[in-house]
């Protein structure tokens, strides 16, 4: 696909080629549109969302968009990726059928259905590539308006990159802060909370961002009326219009049938957001959907024949042609010739995607249909095992599913025939080359993910003297901040008063109001500031005030920046690192601790819970030497505990899925984290002195989970086990249970039921009441374990109730 251009002086035919070669990409994308629905209405695709309708403004867009530029988008912008030389044809329909092969599908490897695109920022090795000589396209997600509060930080890195000194050596990510970032969103999706706090958000920050509302008056089938007051997006936003004495956006308006109006909003909207650095609003209206809203139905049901009749005429490729022809631009003749090698093309390109989809199944298909065969000629059950092989060799285009199945099917009739091991042996085989396919890289590959960093001991002066914990994290943040010129920490109250629990007093006098910063009440666009400057090469910390505000940004934790890597196939990520504080203190909003939700919707992103801050500091120390997201969750009773100060501040690291023994015991093991381990050490010196001596160990990290298996390690030891955390019953203790009882096959070595201590399933109650009959008190600890040892000694452990 030829990539379209901009010029600042250009001659009639340089500008009359131009056109045309838009108009062919614009034709090219329409018959890609209309050929991806009938491959999903004849079986070929198993769901297609295409961006016909929307070419032109596409194209508009594309001229303004510069090399480092980023795109966070909407998934109809297939004329875009087309038009910056990043989607061919092939390709296109690669992402349509669901080719796992990077090869053919760059955009996921199949991983996403089509409509979602994307560029690589990394290579095989998950090293940063330049990302200033190539035009980037970041992640598309399908929950609709999850891609703004990342286009909020894809933005900011601008202005950091722009303002903040000691940056200059990251020329792979910046030129001098000149990016800018393009959103894209339909006009119903501008309902979503998500979007207003974006807008409201980049207001506020003045980030280079240029947003581009399609509008076509539908959400689905559902008309403007009932999705935005007075339908008209741009209307109602019209109070963020700066002026003369106040900051705000541009807002622009353009119909999105008029090519040259479109060109020349784009090229003003770029001149104003990269020079600058202001918001940039384009409602781009009176757009089509031709074939409505996917292929899972007709628009004719719910739009009446005058609309329909208006969407024929004013159809954009349809304005476009007849402004060509009465501009002497081309005859009609000229642009049939296009249309019809348009035609072609896709035909072909359609063709070979598929024929490049297929076969290699057809080769996998050949080669069991091959080894069944010979294992059936001396087999008992040879009628129907040539059968199985039969049916499989008949299947014309045959998906992995079948090929699979057959084999696994054939399997339990050979159980106890000679065949049995050259079978599984290929079953074994081409499970382990095909399920990567679709599995790989749900976390960094890279020699940088974090089971590569190796711990590093916090060290002391022999007369340290115990201080406030609030500290060791304070001074260890001002090591990162002097050692690393890309790390940045933001969110509510973590700027002018250095956090609410102090853990960054000073720091923004010291660094500055950009690399340390006040945010306003919005979860999820501090989460979104955070993804999008991970994604452009710096450190950012997002910080989320309270653990249980981390509910308001878990959407887009766990579409976007979980399934980051996953989703890319490891060619991007985004090393964000969020910060917040929880567990232990008094009252419903302050103290929850919703761990197994935040484990089991975010995976992808690693869960780390340090017991004290001097762990915490180490963790942090740790997750800057790598390059995977994580959420660290600081004890929130913690800060005014005592904790020596280490002396190499910045360099001690905190090993990542390590567990630490805290206590060694004898006569059974107890599994915890964070706050509560302070509960249960005061609960194990009392046991201690009725003749019960436990082992506690502090997981230290719930994603990944004790990787070296030393929990059931202790089990072997103890034969009993408890684990005890904050949260609901069957959440995070349940997930802790299950490892090492299932994963690390701590079963087989248990004398005792193995259990889970937990808080009640309500949140607690307010007031120190409140918490003793809401979480697991040192009563409860202590009873818990006591009750266990006497069902195993029940003589020496008379029973208490």
């Amino acid at each position: 696909m030829s990539e379209t251009t901009s010029k600042t002086e250009i001659t009639f035919e340089d500008f009359k080629m131009e056109v045309l070669n838009d108009y062919k990409i614009a034709t090219i994308s329409r018959e890609c549109s209309l050929l991806g629905r009938k491959e999903v209405l004849t079986g070929k695709a198993k769901f297609g969302i295409f961006g016909d309708g929307k070419e032109v403004p596409q194209l508009a867009m594309a001229k303004a968009f510069q090399n480092g530029d980023f795109r966070s988008g909407y998934y109809r912008d297939q004329t875009f990726m087309m038009a910056i030389g990043h989607l061919s044809i092939q390709q296109f329909f690669a992402g349509l059928y669901g080719h796992s092969d990077l090869a053919h599908d760059p955009m996921s490897a199949g991983r996403q259905m089509g409509g979602h695109f994307t560029t690589h920022s990394i290579d095989e090795n998950g090293n940063w590539k330049n990302l200033t000589e190539q035009k980037n396209s970041s992640a598309d997600i399908s929950p609709t308006a999850g891609q703004m509060p990342r286009l909020l930080g894809l933005a900011q890195a601008s202005k950091i990159y722009r303002n903040v000194r000691g940056l200059e050596n990251f020329t792979n990510f910046s030129n001098e802060g000149n990016e800018v970032a393009w959103g894209t969103i339909g006009n119903a999706s501008t309902s979503e909370g998500l979007f207003f706090e974006t807008i409201n958000a980049a207001g506020v920050l003045q980030v280079p961002m240029v947003i581009s509302v399609w509008d076509d008056e539908y959400g689905i089938s559902v008309h403007a009326k009932h999705q935005t007051t007075k339908e008209n997006i741009s209307e109602i936003l019209k109070g963020f219009q700066r002026d003369e004495n106040n900051k705000g956006y541009e807002i622009l308006t353009v119909k999105g049938w008029d090519y040259p109006a479109l060109v020349a909003t784009y090229e003003k909207a770029a001149e104003i957001a990269r020079e600058e650095h202001v918001p940039v609003l384009i409602h781009v209206q009176q757009l089509t959907q031709p074939q409505g809203h996917s292929t899972s139905g007709s628009h004719e049901r719910y739009k009446n024949a005058d609309r329909l009749s208006w969407e024929g005429e004013f159809d954009c490729v349809a304005q476009m042609r007849t402004w060509l022809i009465q501009n002497d631009l081309a005859t009609a003749e000229e642009l049939e010739e296009i249309e019809t090698s348009s035609k072609k093309e896709v035909l072909e390109g359609k063709k070979a995607a598929w024929a490049a989809f297929v076969a290699p199944m057809k080769e996998e298909q050949s080669e069991l249909v091959s080894l069944l065969n010979s294992i059936a000629s001396s087999s008992d059950k040879k009628t129907f095992i040539e059968k199985e092989a039969s049916d499989l060799a008949s299947i014309k285009e045959p998906i992995r599913k079948e090929i699979l199945s057959t084999a696994r099917k054939v399997l339990r009739m050979i159980v106890n025939e000679g065949g049995r091991s050259e079978l599984a042996s290929w079953i074994t085989a081409y499970t382990n080359k095909i399920q990567p396919k679709f599995s790989s890289h749900l976390f960094s590959q890279s020699d940088k993910n974090v089971l590569k960093a190796t711990e590093i001991a916090a060290t002391y002066d022999e007369s340290a003297e115990a201080v406030d914990a609030r500290l060791v994290l304070r001074d260890n943040f001002d090591a990162i901040f002097s050692k690393y010129p890309e790390a940045l920490v933001f969110g509510e109250d973590a700027g002018n008063i250095g956090d609410v629990n102090q853990g960054l007093e000073g720091m923004q006098e010291k660094y500055g109001e950009l690399r340390v910063a006040d945010a306003g009440i919005r979860e999820a666009t501090i989460l979104g500031q955070g993804i999008g400057m991970a994604m452009r090469g710096l450190r950012p910390i997002a910080e989320i005030q309270y653990l249980d505000y981390l509910l308001y940004a878990i959407q887009i934790m766990s579409d976007d920046l979980a399934t980051l890597q996953y989703r890319t196939r490891g060619t991007q990520k985004a090393p964000l690192i969020i910060r917040t504080r929880g567990h232990r203190l008094e009252g419903i909003w302050h103290s929850g601790s919703p761990m197994g939700m935040i484990i089991n919707a975010i995976r992808g992103i690693h869960v780390l819970v340090p017991r004290n801050m001097t762990k915490a500091a180490g963790f942090y120390n740790t997750l800057l030497e790598t390059d995977e997201p994580a959420l660290v969750i600081e004890c929130l009773n913690g800060y005014r505990l005592k904790e020596k100060m280490p002396t190499n501040l910045g360099e001690f690291k905190t090993p990542i899925g390590v567990v630490e023994t805290i206590k060694t015991g004898t006569d059974l093991t107890i599994v915890s984290y964070g706050s509560t381990l302070r509960i249960i050490e005061q609960a194990a010196k009392e046991l201690q002195e009725i003749g019960i001596d436990v082992e506690i160990i502090d997981v230290q990290s719930l994603l990944p989970f004790d990787i070296n298996n030393d929990c059931v390690k202790s089990v072997m030891k103890t034969n009993r086990l408890l684990v005890v955390d904050e949260d609901v019953p069957g959440g995070a203790s349940a997930y802790i249970l299950q490892q090492i009882i299932d994963e690390q096959k701590g079963y087989q070595y248990l004398d005792s039921q193995p259990q889970t201590l937990a808080s009640k399933a309500h949140r607690p109650a307010y007031g120190t009441d409140g918490d003793y009959f809401s979480k697991p008190s040192v009563e409860d600890v202590f009873e818990k374990v006591y009750a266990i040892m006497h069902e195993a000694k029940p003589n020496q452990f008379p029973s208490l109730y």
